[in-house]
């Protein structure tokens, strides 16, 4: 990782679930600069409490979503479906000109085994839609289990980016990289609609086989 890339702040928005703490962990872990948040500032703050604990020491902020978006140069969303729309419209403005990964995948319970797109085609493109052509919005980590976030080692599991243009995902491949696993550019944002869907094929994979963990591997290219 450059000097330049450890200097940047990360603000994981809807960070108190799973994926988002173990996302946030690994990138504190490598030298980044992370934020948590959250719609209060009370839950960003005991999220952000545990992560420090495990890391030994207090480098993690905790803070409310529209406050942690401000004070990031990049921002991440995890939040579940059914939050989607509202935290966006929620830190809109401070996205502007900035990289926004998301990681949400449109899963509607009770069916997470049954793909279903939104009407925009992947929330990476709603997403999209409601912060405007000012914000880059790259799509990844769909398909990585929180299962394996929390572990010291490398993940064996690839990353597929798609999004808005070829800096930000090259970017967005960086954060892939310093979490331990492989990325692998997969194109425009059109294509995040693949890589959505493939999470609850994953969902069917790991009820149909009792694990929890299954994930995705490019292979046939050095």
């Amino acid at each position: 990782m450059t000097p330049d890339s450890i200097l940047l702040t990360i603000a994981v928005l809807g960070g108190t679930g799973k994926e988002g703490k173990g996302l946030a962990y690994r990138w504190a872990k490598a030298g980044y600069r992370v934020i948590i948040g959250s719609r209060t500032n009370e839950k960003a703050k005991v999220a952000a409490d545990d992560l420090n604990e495990m890391l030994g020491k207090e480098i993690i902020e905790g803070l409310q979503n529209l406050n942690a978006a401000k004070k990031a140069d990049i921002l991440v969303l995890t939040v579940p479906y059914s939050a989607h729309i509202p935290t966006l419209e929620s830190v809109k403005d401070a996205a502007q000109g900035k990289i926004l990964v998301d990681v949400t995948v449109p899963l509607i319970p009770p069916k997470v085994t049954k793909v279903q797109m939104p009407k925009a085609g992947s929330a990476a493109q709603e997403a999209q839609e409601i912060l405007g052509e000012g914000v880059s919005v790259v799509a990844a980590f769909q398909n990585i289990s929180h299962e394996h976030l929390f572990d010291d080692h490398p993940i064996n599991c690839d990353v597929l980016v798609t999004g808005k243009g070829k800096a930000a995902r090259l970017e967005v491949l960086k954060l892939v990289e310093a979490a331990g696993m492989k990325g692998w550019d997969a194109g425009v944002i059109e294509n995040a609609a693949v890589v959505e869907g493939m999470t609850s094929l994953l969902i069917y994979i790991n009820k149909q086989n009792k694990v929890k963990s299954a994930g995705i591997k490019i292979t046939g290219v050095d």
